[in-house]
């Protein structure tokens, strides 16, 4: 049977349907595959601050391809080499930290379109993700299907949303509330009024643009704002929290034992 380009994340989010994801940094198939059947409409393949390189990725999307979830991949830089790699795995989703400005923004698109529309390398002989060549017509149909999610995550580039919104191909804006808090001067401190209005009024922005807006936060109640905000791909949680809460928890319940939470939004 024919895989169908068609990306669902994509269409869901151009049709303002609110996705709600979880967060693999475990960088391991076995978990990913755990947590593809868990009801999460997207899983993000963290390779930025979790173990993750090409092959790792390759893994867990192979892991998740039998399940009604899409994968979002972020690789560890907004590098073309890199991005080229991640889109002959069959990655369809990525969301590219520490985007500034739009000219970097531009760059991110250019890199997931094949020419004249950008310059992603043709190699399609050799990708998964035209089923090497065993997709009608791939190299002609999968600009349409890429979905381009970018970061803002620092003062700098909260001061140039308005031009990065204004880029064509940019599907949506991800607000990385971590690094944002540090960016701000209140590291480990999302929670800060500065910061939470820094979000919430660059929330408004992303989606009075008409873009995807987007966020990472473990705490129920604000997950909950956000989506009222009008945020269409919420992260609920990380994996390896769950289980690293869930291990102290059960050692705890057994052991007089106290260990201290990590703060930080997750």
């Amino acid at each position: 049977m024919t895989p169908d380009l068609h990306n669902p994340f994509k269409a869901a989010l151009a049709a303002r349907q609110p996705q709600i994801g979880l967060w693999l940094g475990l960088a391991d198939s076995y978990a990913a595959e755990l947590c593809a059947g868990a009801g999460f409409d997207w899983l993000l393949i963290d390779g930025e601050h979790a173990p993750n390189d090409v092959r790792s990725t390759l893994g867990i999307l192979q892991a998740l391809a039998a399940y009604p979830v899409s994968p979002v991949v972020r690789p560890p830089a907004g590098e073309i080499h890199l991005i080229k790699q991640y889109l002959d795995l069959g990655a369809q989703n990525l969301l590219i930290p520490m985007i500034d400005t739009a000219e970097q923004a531009r760059a991110m698109v250019a890199a997931t379109r094949y020419p004249p529309a950008g310059v992603r390398g043709v190699g399609s002989a050799l990708a998964r993700a035209s089923r090497w060549n065993g997709i009608p017509d791939y190299l002609h149909r999968a600009n349409d299907q890429i979905c381009l999610l970018v970061q803002a995550e620092t003062r700098l580039a909260l001061e140039n949303l308005d031009e990065i919104l204004a880029v064509d191909g940019v599907d949506g804006v991800f607000i990385g509330p971590a690094d944002l808090s540090a960016s701000l001067g209140h590291l480990g401190n999302p929670g800060h009024p500065e910061v939470v209005a820094a979000i919430e009024g660059a929330m408004g922005k992303i989606v009075s643009a008409g873009k995807a807006a987007g966020i990472l936060s473990a705490d129920e109640k604000l997950s909950r704002r956000y989506l009222e905000l009008g945020a269409t791909f919420v992260a609920v949680g990380v994996d390896t929290t769950l289980l690293a809460r869930g291990a102290r928890a059960l050692a705890g319940a057994f052991k007089d034992v106290k260990v201290a939470e990590a703060g930080g939004p997750y």
